[in-house]
């Protein structure tokens, strides 16, 4: 696998909107303004790709040029680092444009390039791992950077860092957050409704201690590169590209696994990692580590889903870790190798 350059002060940052084109819209104009200001107190340069601000309307009509930006960044030599604007659901329309494009996929690979994203963006992710080059899951431009309260929260400022110093362990967050229900220009400053973190990570199958390197994503992305549930072309364009990995290839994976904004009940849930199972995800796994719930809501009945899921597989699974749509969010290295120890409440890269 291809291992990008760790980020350094000075850098530049191209900002990409690969699905959704929210972040060119008039209700989004002071998240731009705050997360310019926070990627600068890094040290970074932001590069608004010329893409990413027409909308909406206009990208959801020409994921070409969703693509072209994507393509621009990886050519463009000044460019170190690539931060997506925030998710979506309709990515995979990108993957004729970018796995048929030899240029693209040449700059790749010779010109790696530290990228950034979660939610719809586990496409683009296991894009680029079938490609070979290693990414990161975990944050995006308008979740983290654009933050509305007068700071970026502490718990993804720490974890953000690691793109610059490499990444070492990640522990659970002594507090969590409500998903906002205002985000306008109106509600600037203003913090979001925390809770103390009662529960820390939660065994809830098999042995306290595994390891084996990354590999996952956004469930529901995952489920429907799978079954097509939600646009019916989908299925076959990510065959035709293989980018859902193959059964082999989740040999000895630490599998990681998070639910989104739409808090999916725990019938459709299961139906998921029964979608996964029949790919053949978790034969031959090292163990699964699972997303907070967004707003622990599920958070009881999802951990029924995976012990009735698992409890006859040997397989460990490790609840309610700081990744995916729950805030605060730590960073995930795609084929990083890990160490999960539920007793010491840590996963320690190797």
């Amino acid at each position: 696998m291809i291992k990008p350059n760790n980020l350094s002060p000075g850098d530049r940052i191209a900002i990409v909107s690969l699905s959704s084109g929210m972040l060119g819209e008039e209700y989004c104009s002071h998240n731009i303004t705050i997360g310019t200001k926070r990627i600068e107190e890094f040290g970074l340069t932001p590069v608004f790709m010329p893409n990413s601000l027409k909308g909406k309307d206009f990208l959801e009509r020409h994921p070409e040029k969703r693509a072209e930006d994507l393509k621009q960044a990886f050519l463009d030599d000044s460019i170190q680092g690539i931060i997506t604007a925030i998710g979506g659901d309709d990515t995979f329309r990108l993957l004729p444009y970018l796995m048929e494009d030899k240029e693209f996929i040449q700059a790749v690979k010779d010109s790696p390039k530290l990228f950034l994203g979660f939610s719809d963006t586990t496409v683009n992710h296991l894009m680029f791992h079938r490609i070979g080059l290693q990414t990161f899951y975990g944050q995006a431009f308008l979740c983290e950077f654009a933050e509305i309260a007068d700071e970026m929260l502490p718990y993804s400022r720490e974890a953000f860092l690691g793109c610059f110093h490499g990444f070492h362990s990640i522990r659970p967050s002594g507090i969590w957050y409500e998903e906002r229900t205002d985000f306008s220009k109106a509600a600037v400053g203003s913090d979001r409704i925390f809770h103390e973190e009662s529960h820390g990570y939660e065994l809830l199958l098999g042995d306290s201690v595994f390891e084996g390197e990354l590999l996952g994503g956004c469930l529901e992305s995952m489920y429907d590169m799978l079954e097509s549930k939600r646009y019916a072309e989908e299925g076959a364009i990510c065959r035709r590209y293989r980018i859902f990995p193959e059964k082999d290839e989740w040999n000895g994976k630490i599998v990681f696994l998070e639910t989104c904004e739409e808090k999916p009940a725990p019938e459709l849930l299961r139906t998921e990692l029964q979608a996964l199972e029949h790919a053949g995800v978790f034969d031959a796994a090292n163990g699964i580590i699972v997303g907070k719930p967004q707003d622990e809501q599920y958070y009881e009945e999802y951990k029924e889903v995976y012990r009735e899921m698992f409890r006859d597989k040997d397989l460990p699974v490790l609840y309610n870790v700081n990744f995916g749509h729950a805030l605060p969010r730590a960073i995930l290295p795609y084929g990083a190798h890990v160490r999960v120890d539920a007793v010491k409440q840590e996963i320690l890269f190797l």
